[in-house]
């Protein structure tokens, strides 16, 4: 099933029930009034939900209505937690490679995360807030899972179970305030506002055998002010799946429902071509081909995001039908008094 949650004036929104095809919604009214009321007890209330979720698909909803994208909130507009991965190593090994720094050996046995502010997401049609574009505003294209209750100490193949939800991700960056945050020690923290999410999570069901490992194996396609700049496979190329994710929490405390783990930004590999790398499905962050630009040419060359620039998130299925509906945001300056 689809889940999206409409705007309604209050701080956590009204759930809706979306169809498959994106094209009609119905409210959960009667079942629940949130997702996290549904993630506190989904298995009492997620089946009352696939009930509708069928009934709606068959056209047989009786208060259905069109689906709108610019009503919607994130599916989960504020959560218990938000923790991103870097779980595409190849992400990791383009920015190193272009300062000339060596990749850690642990980075491949032992996730990199950070923990992310959780309680003012943004809504996939919302804009995208900051204060300056001296802080350089940067897009990352992710995926994204919300989990049940994971209990500490739990395996990755456990951990997996408890993959309810699965979303995109638009975990903004602002890369100018990055080297002086962790020249620290401490991590991101004003380097990462509000991260924005698709319009609709969904069931790994919804899928197919698209999700398989704890891995989304299609294309994440990336918009930047109309122009596509990356059809990332997001499959293959992910060095830990969702559950090792989830996991890599599970070590020192639960993961309780409601929490949301991203991917980090989904990268390819290089493929070279008459003696010289190229990336031909391009880019899920600026960074990226910041990078790519350094390691080929010695600087880069590609600027980061201004006011008035857009950028367009969405992933299809095998059908070629949109899955998650899209992030399809502006950048915009703080407003004064």
């Amino acid at each position: 099933m689809k889940l999206a949650t409409y705007k309604d004036g209050s701080r956590d929104g009204q759930l809706v029930v979306v169809s498959r095809d994106l094209s009609t919604a119905h409210y959960a009214t009667g079942i629940a009034q949130t997702l996290q009321q549904v993630l506190d007890d989904w298995n009492f209330l997620a089946p009352q939900l696939q009930d509708l979720s069928v009934t709606l698909n068959h056209g047989k909803a009786r208060h259905a209505f069109a689906f709108d994208p610019a009503m919607c909130m994130a599916p989960l507009p504020r959560a218990y937690q938000w923790a991103d991965g870097s779980a595409y190593l190849n992400h990791v090994e383009l920015v190193r490679a272009a300062r000339q720094s060596e990749v850690p050996q642990s980075f491949y046995t032992d996730p990199l995360m950070y923990q992310g502010g959780s309680d003012d997401f943004i809504g996939p049609c919302d804009p995208v807030v900051v204060a300056s574009e001296d802080f350089g505003i940067d897009f990352e294209a992710e995926i994204a899972v919300v989990t049940g209750d994971v209990p500490m100490g739990s395996t990755p193949e456990q951990a997996l179970d408890g993959v309810r939800l699965l979303m995109l991700a638009n975990d903004v960056s602002l890369r100018n305030l990055i080297p002086a945050e962790l020249a620290k020690g401490f991590g991101f923290f004003q380097s990462k506002p509000a991260t924005a999410f698709s319009p609709v999570a969904v069931t790994p069901d919804e899928l197919g055998d698209a999700w398989q490992g704890g891995r989304v194996h299609l294309t994440l396609q990336s918009t930047w002010n109309g122009r596509k700049v990356g059809m990332c496979d997001a499959g293959p190329e992910m060095t830990f799946h969702f559950g090792q994710l989830i996991a890599h929490i599970c070590k020192t405390r639960n993961v309780r429902a409601g929490s949301i783990v991203g991917s980090g930004t989904v990268s390819n590999q290089a493929v070279e071509v008459n003696g010289r790398k190229e990336w031909p499905k391009g880019y899920s962050c600026i960074a990226e081909k910041r990078a790519i630009e350094t390691i080929l040419d010695g600087k880069p060359s590609t600027g980061f995001m201004k006011y008035g620039d857009t950028i367009r998130i969405e992933m299809k299925g095998r059908d070629g039908q949109s899955v998650f509906g899209a992030i399809d945001q502006e950048i915009a300056p703080l407003a004064t008094d």
